[in-house]
């Protein structure tokens, strides 16, 4: 890499985060307005845009990610700079990546890996800046009986302890 490219890195660099915080600004306001907020805004290096989206009640509609998808075009228009874009809902088997989607599975069953390997399947208790409460069951010996029973466990957990939370799927 000669020293005009490795002078480049930088400043793309800069542009692709400023543009992440744009199209975010850009769109906030009508997230709200509809009931959602944002998790997420990926730029790829081929201006490959994927705005992530979730609903404060219930779940993402067609009309919500259509509507992102026209102000955003409408705002950044395409003749300026090609690019695609995808307007998505956050998805059940992503694992959650802002605060607000801990705060609407509280009481639902998740799915924690910890930093450290262990996996555990339980109830979301709690969620706030610092971690989240979790609430479970395990089998394990109990003094005095022969048979393991299963044992209610609450934790609470620190985000800095936490891979990756995301929604547990039952099949009934």
């Amino acid at each position: 890499m000669n020293e005009i490219e490795d002078a480049r890195v930088p400043y793309l660099f800069y542009v692709d985060m400023m543009k992440k915080e744009e199209i975010a600004k850009v769109v906030e306001g009508l997230l709200q307005e509809r009931g959602c907020f944002l998790v997420g805004v990926t730029v790829s290096a081929e201006n490959d845009i994927e705005i992530a989206i979730e609903k404060t009640e219930g779940t993402v509609e067609m009309e919500d990610c259509v509507a992102v998808d026209h102000l955003v075009h409408e705002k950044f228009p395409q003749d300026d700079e090609d690019y695609s874009l995808t307007v998505t809902s956050a998805g059940l088997d992503r694992p959650f990546k802002v605060l607000a989607q801990y705060v609407k599975a509280v009481g639902s069953k998740v799915t924690v890996s910890l930093k450290g390997g262990r996996r555990m399947v339980a109830t979301l208790t709690s969620a706030d800046e610092n971690g989240i409460g979790v609430s479970y069951t395990a089998l394990e010996a109990v003094e005095g009986k022969k048979k393991k029973e299963k044992v209610l466990h609450e934790e609470t957990l620190p985000f800095d302890w936490i891979n990756s939370v995301t929604p547990y799927i039952e099949f009934e």
